[in-house]
């Protein structure tokens, strides 16, 4: 007994040691440390040392959740928890000392009231807030103060709320580089362009399932932006909206969605990075196809590309769109994120031929089990220029085996002239085999061999 409390005696020397060595450190460290707890147990940590009591008046990061009264099983507008949280955020607020909050983060999943809430938003902006982050499940726009829209100290702001945002006559963001909003429903091309125009250092959009319903003609242009991301709602009106891109900087694209609307973009010669997921709506597959050439026609000037393959099944039904499809004279990267089948083989193929500097094509899923490919094909009278002349590594994963899959891989070897890698991944109910794997090998060396050339190394994972 007397061992075990020698040890706890320890511990708690030990434990004082580490605070006053802690309590010793600058303001600006002890800041830093801080900034990564939630202020509930900031507040707490305060009344660890003297040096630490008023700390948390200014610390530079406050993060505010109403997570825990999930637990509650009675009306959270009234529960003892609701008080306890409202009591605490408004102490918070109140004993802040003048300084500067470099983040704001407030969560209200459970709880609402709606004066309250924008009065503690409003209360971040006076603090001259830089970073601005809010997740409020309530559909009132009101929550928002107009102040909040004329925010000169704001660099980064991240809205999700499922309402529609209503934008004052003023609006100024002269510091905003980040701006990411989810669920939100823009009220009108005009408001919603005065929004965006507003944004002159912005460099990162981030849209994540907002609703455009009541947009007709939108334009987003922006010399700065580098960055966007779009998710879209999967909207099922018959006419959407033309959203047109101007961004001239722009370096990375992200697109998930059924492409409910026209999406053109325009003048977007810096684009390096784009990654395009387009599912399949039954019923809509002529519409989506038109809408996918169109969105792809503007990243002619791409670099790395990630598709997947229900994007390359839009162009099936593209029809004679396709006769106007774009030349990526600058694609080198190309990945396939999902697996090939006989009726997306043909599309892929089609797009290769658009392809005449391709280097490097990824097919992540490989291709499906019940696809069927011969040597003898058709599709093999034509072989894209970029496979002959350009594609210098293959990487093909999920591999059976099988003999479509055998069969594609040989005719690579056997067109491409200037092919320095071939890696191969083999699916985990096969990579055990060590005779199949032997062998498979061994039938794709012969086809190095047979062509004349050592230059092409094979790699099984």
């Amino acid at each position: 007994m007397s061992e075990s409390r020698h040890h706890k005696q320890l511990e708690i020397e030990h434990t004082d040691d580490m605070i006053d060595y802690i309590s010793n450190l600058p303001d600006c460290v002890l800041h830093r440390i801080l900034s990564f707890l939630p202020t509930k147990e900031v507040v707490k940590a305060s009344v660890s040392s003297k040096r630490w009591k008023n700390m948390w008046t200014s610390v530079p990061s406050l993060d505010f959740d109403d997570t825990l009264l999930y637990t509650s099983e009675v009306d959270c507008q009234h529960s003892r928890e609701s008080t306890s949280f409202i009591n605490f955020v408004e102490r918070i607020l109140r004993l802040r000392d003048a300084s500067t909050i470099e983040k704001f983060r407030l969560s209200c999943r459970v709880w609402f009231n709606s004066p309250r809430i924008c009065s503690w938003i409003s209360s971040a902006i006076m603090h001259n807030v830089r970073e601005l982050d809010l997740c409020i499940f309530a559909e009132d726009s009101s929550i928002i103060p107009q102040s909040l829209f004329d925010c000169k100290s704001l660099v980064i702001l991240k809205i999700e709320m499922d309402c529609v945002i209503e934008i004052p006559p003023r609006v100024s963001f002269p510091c905003l580089k980040t701006l990411h909003l989810s669920l939100v429903t823009f009220p009108n091309d005009d408001s919603t362009e005065k929004l965006f125009s507003s944004c002159v250092v912005l460099e990162e959009l981030v849209l994540l399932d907002c609703d455009c319903a009541n947009l007709k003609n939108f334009t987003l242009s922006s010399l700065t932006l580098q960055r966007l991301t779009i998710d879209d709602l999967p909207v099922y009106e018959p006419n959407g909206c033309k959203i047109k891109i101007e961004a001239k900087n722009l370096t990375y694209l992200e697109y998930i969605g059924y492409l409910s609307n026209d999406i053109f973009l325009s003048n977007v010669l810096s684009l390096v990075k784009a990654s395009i997921h387009i599912p399949i709506l039954h019923g809509r597959q002529k519409e989506v196809g038109c809408r996918a050439v169109d969105l792809l026609k503007g990243l002619q000037n791409v670099v790395f590309l990630k598709v997947s393959n229900r994007t390359m099944e839009c162009l099936i039904f593209a029809g004679g769109m396709l006769d106007r499809f774009p030349v990526f004279p600058k694609l080198t990267h190309l990945v396939l994120t999902m697996e090939l089948g006989n009726y997306t083989f043909k599309a892929f193929i089609d797009f290769l031929c658009s392809c005449p500097n391709l280097q490097s094509i990824n097919l992540f899923e490989g291709f499906d089990r019940c696809m069927r490919l011969g040597a003898s094909d058709l599709i093999w009278l034509l072989v894209p220029i970029c496979i002959s002349q350009s594609l210098k590594a293959l990487t093909f994963k999920n591999f059976h085996a099988d003999d479509s899959e055998i069969c594609f891989l040989k005719c690579v070897l056997k067109y491409a002239r200037v092919l320095e890698k071939m890696d191969v991944w083999w699916c985990k109910t096969e990579s055990r085999d060590l005779k199949k794997r032997k062998d498979v090998r061994k039938e794709l060396e012969l086809e190095i061999i047979e062509k004349g050339s050592a230059a092409c190394i094979i790699n099984f994972s």
